[in-house]
């Protein structure tokens, strides 16, 4: 009888076996869901794998809003301070949980080895990303609206996680931003899937007013050892404003890599550690179309426009500087072009470090971690 009480407990109390992991705070939809709450378990630290649309799009959670007047603070130029973790138990928020203070220090998923949340040990982490668009409106938004704004490279290894917010974020409109954190982990470690959790944001200290570019999707551009790739191909990266990673859903994905090849959040498609300063609309004067065997790279604009006396154009109208070959051609603001034409092998960035993080891509496991599989899919 005792025996099968404490099966019962581990199958029901979701907080003892927690793992996986959710960005956690008040501002967040869904922030209230328990084990309960759904037909089938869509706690929002449980994974998105071949989902519809409307099941995985902000994890299913359009129906549990944040109360009014919870934000989540972007500091314009500063970190911002998330905590990740495998339950609500295990962070500040623990006195809303089901589950009680579980909390140990920086640990995301206290009593739990590290393939809870997807990982065989700080080498093994993928990093993860926040995206913001800005509408308040969030039933009128779509998959492409959001753009990254920050990525952490180390996530989801600590529960607090610093988020750097490019100091020239514009203000958001009245009514807030709406932000989601996005995460896909490492294939050593457990099945793959999607993560989301979708929350209310505010921009605080905004000195600029330039807005930021429609987002376009991320190219595979970084060395790839594992997949026969050594070097890094610059050429073939999308610069500038870029959409999150949708992936293995049964609808509107926007990215088709094989279920052993998944995108990151890392240099392996062009997204740095830390603020990604490059995605407003004044970031570069011409982006040129990418190309697996082109050589042509956009310089950053070292001098931009900077605080825009007119009014800041919506995300989802603002115009957006063609994608445009190295023909000559004049873009359409009657700009110059600035392209830096380079051999492959001598192309260095003025900004990024494709090659940086090599190590990070091509290193090896630390010895002493083990792991089983340990969720159903």
């Amino acid at each position: 009888m005792f025996r099968c009480l404490a099966l019962a407990l581990l199958v029901y109390w979701p907080s003892l076996s927690a793992g996986h992991a959710a960005i956690w705070h008040p501002s967040m939809w869904g922030f209230n869901v328990t084990f309960g709450t759904f037909p089938y378990d869509n706690r929002p630290v449980t994974p998105l794998y071949n989902l519809t649309f409307d099941q995985w799009w902000f994890h299913g959670h359009l129906g549990y809003p944040p109360n009014p007047g919870d934000f989540f603070e972007l500091p314009a130029g500063k970190p911002a301070t998330a905590e990740i973790a495998c339950t609500k138990a295990a962070t500040s928020y623990f006195n809303t949980s089901d589950g009680g203070n579980i909390m140990q220090g920086d640990d995301p998923c206290p009593g739990s080895p590290p393939s809870a949340y997807h990982t065989t040990g700080i080498d093994d982490v993928k990093g993860c990303a926040l995206a913001i668009t800005y509408k308040s409106d969030v039933t009128a938004v779509q998959p492409e609206d959001f753009a990254v704004f920050s990525v952490n490279h180390t996530c989801v290894w600590t529960r607090f996680t610093n988020f750097q917010v490019p100091a020239r974020m514009p203000p958001c409109p009245d009514g807030g931003c709406i932000c989601a954190f996005f995460w896909i982990h490492s294939p050593d470690s457990g099945s793959e899937q999607n993560y989301m959790n979708g929350f209310r944001c505010n921009v605080t200290g905004s000195t600029s007013n330039i807005a930021v570019a429609q987002s376009q999707l991320a190219r595979r551009c970084g060395a790839d050892p594992d997949s026969g790739q050594p070097e890094a191909a610059p050429g073939n990266c999308t610069y500038g404003a870029k959409q999150p990673f949708y992936w293995l859903q049964q609808e509107r994905n926007n990215m088709f890599e094989g279920y052993y090849s998944p995108p990151f959040y890392t240099d392996l498609y062009n997204f740095e550690d830390g603020a990604q300063d490059d995605i407003f609309l004044d970031s570069y004067t011409i982006t040129p179309s990418p190309g697996a065997n082109s050589t042509i790279v956009p310089t950053l604009n070292s001098q931009p426009t900077g605080v825009s006396s007119s009014p800041r154009p919506s995300q989802t109208s603002s115009p957006v500087p063609p994608l445009t070959s190295p023909n000559g051609s004049t873009p359409a603001t009657g700009k110059p072009q600035q392209c830096v034409l380079k051999l492959q092998s001598k192309i260095k960035l003025n900004r990024r470090s494709l090659f940086k993080n090599l190590a990070f891509l091509a290193r090896s496991k630390k010895p002493g971690h083990s792991f089983s599989l340990w969720h159903p899919f």
